[in-house]
């Protein structure tokens, strides 16, 4: 039996890129092929900038879950809106670590679009309604092709002109977190003034205090 590690589940509203300020639950898996979380790794960690807590499952609604359906029952006890418009949004970490089939027909039978967040290393499962790639500097992309490429920026040797012929349906440009935050939100910004097939995605729910 298929057994799946969750950080934590919870509803609010999406706050980046296409669908944001829409509601949504989301679906915070444990684990990450590109960094483990710790900060003691952190500078020899593929991805270094990782503003996310995936480490273990003690966040509101995490465990570990012995099926899909069991799973899928919690991310429907978080949804408060009836039965339409419903959005579960899986990420992590890393979430095509433990994402399958099995749990993308449950979600959608209980009438979910099911939209993912990943880095674009790993294969994902088929019937996904929406398919957002982050791209890492120095990180082999497996999915060339999906519905959103999502670029924080800026990245050293991953430039957004490196990923504008592949098959996507768009490009999303984020400025990155941190320190140099303000800075990195006016250069991202005029990058899209410049490069109009790229599209500035902020950080909407930091911006307004949700999670």
């Amino acid at each position: 039996m298929r057994r799946y590690a969750v950080k934590e589940i919870f509803l609010t509203l999406q706050g980046e890129g296409a669908h944001a300020g829409r509601a949504a639950v989301f679906c915070r898996f444990a684990g990450c092929n590109l960094w483990s979380g710790r900060e003691p790794n952190r500078a020899a960690a593929a991805c270094r900038f990782c503003d996310t807590d995936f480490v273990g499952t003690n966040g509101t609604g995490g465990g570990r879950y012995g099926s899909a359906a069991a799973l899928a029952d919690a991310i429907e006890a978080e949804w408060a809106a009836g039965s339409d418009h419903r959005l579960c949004v899986l990420t992590g970490g890393e979430p095509m670590l433990q994402v399958d089939g099995s749990l993308v027909d449950v979600l959608h039978a209980r009438g979910f679009e099911i939209a993912v967040e990943t880095n674009g290393t790993l294969d994902v499962p088929a019937g996904l309604d929406w398919v957002c790639v982050s791209p890492k500097a120095g990180c082999g992309l497996r999915l060339r092709a999906g519905d959103e490429l999502k670029l924080v920026y800026p990245q050293e040797g991953c430039e957004p002109s490196d990923f504008e012929s592949l098959r996507f349906g768009r490009l999303s440009l984020q400025p990155m977190d941190g320190p140099d935050a303000v800075a990195n939100a006016a250069a991202a910004a005029e990058y899209c003034m410049r490069h109009p097939a790229w599209r500035l995605s902020l950080q909407t729910h930091k911006l307004i205090g949700l999670r």
